[in-house]
């Protein structure tokens, strides 16, 4: 099993802000791969980068991942005050899983972090052969954290956007969404 870990909106510092950070799951790693980068492929688009994206092509770019194995946990953090800390919350209480092989995490971190983010795991009694910070563009399952992580943030400061709305609801009906843990910070 390999987990992709990417976060959206941790830039923005004063006023209301909500920020959220994504984990995905995915089994079989060579398959998922190969089905993304043909729905890229198909969109002809070299990656997926939220931000980059029109309405138009991320509609197209959702309605194509609902058709991989992957599933998505959530952390949704309104107001965050220590960004720093929020991808170790994630790796405290939304890691459970214990056959973990890889994780993947979106940015250039220097080492000692990486370090750290695996003793959080080890104090949990989950050992893991890689932990990784990338580069979006260089993995394409960060690329899928990316959509999500954004999506899953936008529904939350737009609840009655239209296309925001239909898409969180999807991946709540297919499914797909198995764990959504909301922070209220000060």
């Amino acid at each position: 099993m390999v987990i992709f870990i990417d976060e959206s909106g941790i830039h923005k510092q004063t006023g209301h802000s909500t920020a959220s950070v994504v984990y995905v799951e995915v089994k079989n790693l060579e398959k998922f791969e190969a089905k993304l980068k043909k729905i890229e492929s198909d969109l002809r688009i070299s990656y997926f980068h939220w931000a980059e994206e029109r309405w138009f092509m991320k509609n197209k770019f959702l309605s194509h991942i609902f058709n991989l194995d992957f599933t998505v946990k959530v952390a949704v953090f309104e107001n965050p005050v220590k960004p720093d800390e929020m991808l170790e919350m994630v790796f405290q209480h939304l890691i459970t899983e214990k056959t973990i092989t890889s994780i993947f995490i979106d940015g250039e971190k220097p080492k000692w972090y990486e370090h750290k983010l695996k003793k959080v795991l080890r104090d949990k009694g989950i050992a893991i052969k890689k932990l990784k910070t990338v580069r979006s563009k260089s993995e394409v399952g960060i690329q899928l954290a990316d959509c999500l992580a954004s999506l899953i943030r936008y529904y939350h400061d737009n609840p009655e956007e239209k296309d925001a709305k239909k898409w969180f609801n999807k991946l709540k009906k297919e499914k797909k969404l198995s764990f959504e843990l909301l922070v209220n910070q000060p």
